[in-house]
């Protein structure tokens, strides 16, 4: 298998607001996830000092909040003011008791801490207009309104000046509060996206997509959507998890090719209304929830809570060395379609199908995805390449023929740095893949990580935290090529300099 690169193959440059991540109010992720004002670590907000760092670590850029499907419940209000005088209530998106003990401000004061960008989802489930322009107005707005000084009178004087905000979520799923048909929830956010440019032009607003591609109305509801709400937003989203479906790990290991083929039916709907409009506008994806999710195992164990209750341990999945290889290709996929995929968050940040696992008042530690995530965020640098050849082919179950090896690359010109995201998506074939440099002149090799075990189901653990993790992988340069030696269902991370 031989393939090129070359600088002037370029898709876009690297959006970073792709390496994004997503709280929800869902089990633990919240709750004994970022906050637990009882543990060793936590700061004087109540926030966990161990799991801030992880995250920093993860190299996430922007951050979800507060759902997901909580949200369609959820009161703002609830969530402000001295912690002390804040309800407890029921979540029904979850059948949990929600203490809301965290809320805007203290979600908001902790991503400026860290240093992540917050992305607030609105209610528009059982609640609407008028709802949504309030808790604008209390996050952005300047002093001297009724919703402003509320803010300021719980003691944050400034604006939190947030700039991306989703105007619901799933709304199309009958799973959910307040579900709604397209036309319905196109007249609502067309109306809550006009009020929120009245406020300020410059937000940058999401609309809800399709919650998956088996809904009914996949493609239809965007079309209806987009052809009210085209002026007025930004972005449409698209979300998807992935797991085996009846034992089927070959399928599995490629379920990039879904999620490739996932955003280009999106940009086609919506590059469709574009033309209707005869406008030269593009509305990008917002692939806001993603992950390796173990969906059939959730609703197992769903059917045996009888009670709500506080923090329960939803969705927990310990992930892999198998899921890691999956979610690194699923980065490359992202990355591959840099130039029309504006937003992009996994989903969720810990606890709950998450990177990082936390045990209650004891170690926080990486699960397997934790490291394909913060590698590909910490070096996909510049503009993004794509690569023409031969790959090589796995036949699957559920797309076909597809690629062996799907690859990607960023080119940082600047910093003399070229790196390459590889994956062999087969799961019994070693893959030699000789990739010419040609067209970079002189180029050294810096650093090879692959991801992968010869147990595939190996996992992390409070007791074995280090388990899985990269190591150096096979691979050297001779006459301007890069020859790789990949193994059955690995990742690969591969650094060159080129000057």
């Amino acid at each position: 298998m031989t393939s090129t690169i070359d600088p002037a193959f370029t898709v876009g440059q690297v959006n970073p607001l792709l390496f994004g991540t997503f709280v929800e109010h869902l089990g633990r992720c919240v709750y004994t996830g970022i906050y637990e004002p009882t543990h060793p670590t936590a700061d004087a907000d109540g926030f966990r000092g161990d799991v801030a760092g992880l995250v920093q670590e993860l190299g996430a850029t922007i951050v979800r909040y507060p759902g997901g499907n909580f949200v369609s419940n959820y009161r703002w209000e609830d969530g402000v003011g001295p912690r002390a005088n804040r309800p407890r209530v029921l979540d029904l998106a979850w059948k949990s008791i929600e203490t809301n003990q965290v809320g805007t401000d203290d979600f908001l004061a902790w991503c400026n801490r860290i240093g992540i960008q917050p992305m607030l989802a609105v209610n528009l489930g059982n609640r609407g207009l008028s709802e949504a322009v309030d808790y604008l107005e209390y996050v952005n707005g300047a002093a001297g309104t009724r919703y402003a000084d509320q803010r300021v009178g719980n003691g944050y004087a400034e604006p939190w000046n947030v700039r991306l905000w989703c105007l619901g979520n799933e709304m199309d799923g009958p799973w959910q509060i307040g579900h709604k048909t397209p036309l319905e929830y196109a007249r609502l956010a067309q109306e809550v996206a006009r009020a929120y440019k009245t406020f300020d032009p410059e937000l940058q607003l999401v609309a809800c997509g399709s919650s998956n591609t088996t809904m009914p109305t996949f493609g239809e509801w965007e079309r209806v959507v987009l052809e009210h709400c085209f002026d007025d937003v930004e972005l449409i989203s698209a979300h998807a998890y992935y797991e085996p479906v009846d034992g089927d790990e070959v399928s599995f290991l490629s379920s990039s090719t879904h999620m490739d083929r996932f955003i280009r039916g999106v940009v086609a709907t919506a590059d469709h209304v574009a033309a209707k409009r005869h406008s030269g506008k593009r509305i990008n994806v917002s692939f806001d929830e993603w992950n390796v999710w173990f969906a059939a195992r959730h609703g197992e164990r769903e059917e045996e809570r009888s009670a709500a209750s506080e923090a329960p341990e939803l969705i927990q999945d310990v992930y892999n060395a198998l899921d890691a290889v999956v979610v690194g290709s699923l980065l490359i996929t992202l990355l591959r379609n840099t130039d029309r995929v504006g937003v992009a968050c996994q989903a969720q940040l810990v606890n709950a199908i998450a990177p990082i696992l936390t045990v209650a008042g004891g170690a926080a530690w990486r699960q397997t995805i934790f490291h394909p995530f913060a590698l590909t965020a910490k070096y996909a640098r510049g503009t993004v390449l794509m690569l023409a050849g031969d790959q090589g082919q796995v036949d699957t179950p559920a797309y076909g023929p597809v690629e062996q090896v799907w690859a990607v690359a960023t080119h940082d010109p600047e910093a003399g740095e070229l790196t390459v995201f590889a994956v062999n998506r087969s799961l019994t074939d070693a893959a030699s893949w000789q990739l010419r440099l040609g067209a970079f002149g002189d180029v050294r090799l810096t650093e090879h990580l692959v991801l992968a075990e010869d147990d595939r189901y190996a996992v992390n653990s409070s007791d074995m935290p280090d388990r899985v993790v990269p190591h150096p992988g096979t691979s050297g340069i001779t006459d301007c090529a890069l020859d790789v030696t990949m193994p059955p269902a690995s990742w690969h991370c591969i650094r060159l300099a080129c000057h």
